[in-house]
């Protein structure tokens, strides 16, 4: 059943190094060095070299885009939320394109192999089969389409270790002689042209919203992926340059398999041809999965007509995956080799380019919520140098791939006026920049921002789970009144983070009143940042007849009032807004459950309102009686206890006090204790003690 909703999270930290990998061992190392060759001899070695360096600053940006907003769309999505949908439009089309165009030269190459053996291949006929059974796996879904691409990618790892290893020891060291005969522009060159070898690497940023834990596992798997690439690229290039004579391997469209025939004869080559297959299939499978994903960005912008944000019951985006497989059945159809890898390299280094220049206003727009898990270092140093150096790569090119990119922009700008424009009502992070200019600014991303940080969850470093089982519970059986709660919850706080309770329930009073605390089905969250705090803190607020809050506007005018049986009354350091939204957006992701509001009204005790909001697999309450597995702990000092690593105190409740864990400290008869840590160590625990306090 079709609908238009969300992407599937399927993919793991290995499925991730897959995708990248695959879409960067293929073309640019069967098929691309003996055409590199034929334009810079033996230093074609330096110019592969010079291409993976130049894509250094371009990976970091785009990482650092990628976690702080994990979408479908990739590129398109990040340009078009920092600069606006004009820039979005240019880099959405042009980047469906240059994918589209790449997994087209994957399929051309697996024809040039597979005519080593069959002479009289069609390989334009077998290419179009090849593009519509690879549609076909990916309709199946990103799990099933990964799968396909883990088995690809260990196989061609396996086959090119044996390739390496037998090369390097057959080298013949006089043909790198003459290693700068065609000069430092041909170079340069070359590395332009070879430029796309590399870019796959960061495809899998326009499938993130399918990444588990992408924080985690997308830089992970992208930075491996690089690497892995780059040291198979260099020693690949050295054997073949050092293996194969001059006049063979230039102009070759299977240098590896020249190679790899010079090395060990028929069986190399055989061995080499079927690495090459599974290459060529790995990259136009992962180019159709990630390609297909821009017009459904695009779409549900309102860029591209909604029928491209279909979704089947595999989480597949139909129309848009069947509109990119007769793209690549086109341009397999129409182009020349050399053609499709000139032109996808330019257009790629403009995107590149512009990436770079987003991380750049994205940081510089200081929007709290712009919240990557991974940081770009030497900022601004690496994305200015992402920005020069793709460009002045661009005009060692020639004239036919920089015209084609302009191309591509001014077919972006064309359709964006003609199209987009009537259509969106939405400004980048560049207009926070502006705003800080004197100018106007586009809050709408800042509240999109905030959606995407609810949607990831929060980090591993973060402190929810010390922050829920140490905070403060107000249970108000009494008819009460909001300024009054929020009194008392300032006084509780107070004591905590060392400010005057004067001052904080002023700040959360404020905040209401001019509507920044989120009031929603029942629950509220008055939140406030204050200088020279440690750690957050939060006071939790139960009643269950309900308290009416009066939430404003920002021109102070009343709006609504409403009543809540939940109110989370968090401070937090003001140095570290990040950390604060993502506290929030965590609460705010845990309030929304569909059973929320049943279980709050319904718990017997605090303790029981601690647990709604924790997360089962990493959070233990224990109560130390008698007759029960926990009463081996009465009377053993905390240090003593043997818990699993990861696994800590956070709090101990003794009667009415609650106590901050020490080493020396001597649990008794009574104590209640609240458990958090590793998934893995709190399992071991409920083990230990299958009867807790409940």
């Amino acid at each position: 059943m079709a609908s238009t909703g969300k992407l599937k999270k399927d993919l793991t930290l290995f499925g991730v190094f897959a995708v990248a990998t695959g879409t960067t061992l293929s073309a640019g190392f069967f098929l691309l060095p003996g055409l590199a060759f034929s334009q810079s001899g033996p230093a074609v070695v330096l110019a592969y070299l010079i291409a993976a360096l130049m894509m250094v600053a371009p990976m970091f940006c785009k990482v650092e885009l990628a976690t702080a907003m994990p979408k479908a769309g990739g590129t398109y999505f990040f340009l078009d939320r920092s600069l606006g949908p004009l820039a979005g439009t240019i880099g959405g089309l042009g980047t469906w394109l240059a994918l589209t165009l790449k997994a087209s030269f994957a399929l051309v190459g697996m024809g040039a192999y597979i005519s080593l053996f069959f002479s009289d291949t069609p390989i334009v006929t077998l290419a179009v089969i090849l593009a519509l059974a690879f549609g076909a796996v990916n309709f199946m879904g990103a799990k099933a389409t990964t799968r396909f691409q883990i088995v690809m990618v260990v196989g061609l790892l396996a086959l090119l270790a044996w390739f390496l290893v037998h090369g390097i020891f057959s080298l013949d060291l006089s043909r790198f002689d003459g290693f700068f005969d065609k000069g430092g522009s041909s170079i340069l060159a070359t590395s332009g042209l070879v430029f796309i070898s590399y870019v796959g690497v960061t495809k899998v940023a326009s499938i993130a919203e399918e990444i588990e834990n992408p924080q985690r596992n997308l830089p992970l798997g992208v930075f491996l992926g690089l690497g892995t690439s780059v040291v198979i690229y260099i020693i690949g290039l050295i054997v073949m340059v050092g293996v194969t004579p001059a006049e063979e391997l230039s102009g070759s469209l299977t240098p590896v398999g020249d190679a790899a025939q010079a090395i060990a004869g028929m069986p190399g080559l055989v061995l080499i041809s079927i690495a090459a297959l599974f290459a060529f299939m790995s990259v136009a499978n992962a180019g159709i999965l990630s390609s297909s994903r821009y017009p459904l960005a695009m779409s549900r912008d309102h860029l591209l007509p909604a029928i491209f944000k279909t979704i089947n019951k595999n989480g597949v985006p139909t129309i848009s995956l069947l509109v990119t497989v007769a793209a690549v059945v086109f341009y397999v159809s129409a182009f020349e080799v050399l053609e499709i890898a000139k032109l996808a390299s330019a257009f790629q280094l403009v995107l590149f380019a512009l990436l770079c220049f987003a991380v750049i206003v994205m940081r510089e727009s200081n929007i709290a919520s712009y919240d990557p898990s991974f940081k770009t270092p030497f900022y601004p140093w690496i994305p200015l140098a992402g920005i020069f150096g793709p460009c002045w790569l661009i005009t060692e090119m020639g004239a036919a791939p920089t015209m084609f990119a302009a191309g591509l922009v001014v077919l972006g700008v064309v359709w964006f006026f003609a199209y987009g424009n009537k259509r969106v009502d939405r400004g980048g992070a560049i207009f926070h920049v502006f705003e800080r200019l004197g100018q106007r600014r586009f809050d709408g991303l800042d509240h999109e921002l905030r959606g995407i940080l609810k949607e990831r969850g929060p980090r591993v470093s973060d402190p929810f789970e010390e922050i829920i089982a140490a905070s403060e519970v107000l249970d108000a059986d009494e008819a009460v009144d909001f300024d009054s709660v929020t009194r008392t919850a300032a006084q509780r706080l107070s004591t905590l983070v060392g400010h005057a309770d004067d001052e904080i329930s002023q700040g959360f009073l404020d905040g209401t009143r001019v509507g920044a605390t989120p009031v929603t089905r029942g629950i509220a969250l008055p939140h406030l940042r204050l200088k020279g705090l440690e750690a957050p803190s939060l006071v939790i607020v139960r009643s269950r007849k309900g308290i009416d809050i009066t939430v404003g506007t920002v021109s102070g005018s009343v709006s609504s009032t409403q009543t809540v049986h939940a109110i989370f009354f968090l401070v937090s350091p003001n140095e570290d807004p990040a950390v604060h939204l993502r506290l929030l957006a965590q609460l705010a992701a845990c309030v929304e459950q569909e059973s929320f509001m049943d279980d709050w009204v319904a718990a017997r005790d605090e303790d029981a309102l601690r647990e709604i909001l924790l997360r089962d697999d990493r959070y233990l309450p224990l109560v130390l009686r008698p007759g029960t597995p926990t009463e081996v702990l009465i009377g053993v000092k905390v240090r003593d206890l043997g818990f699993p690593t990861g696994c800590l105190i956070a709090i101990i409740r003794r009667g009415r006090q609650a106590l901050i864990p020490s080493g020396d400290m001597v649990l008794e008869l009574g104590d209640r204790l609240t458990v958090i840590g590793e998934v893995e160590g709190v399992a071991e625990l409920k083990q230990r003690f299958t009867v807790t306090g409940k």
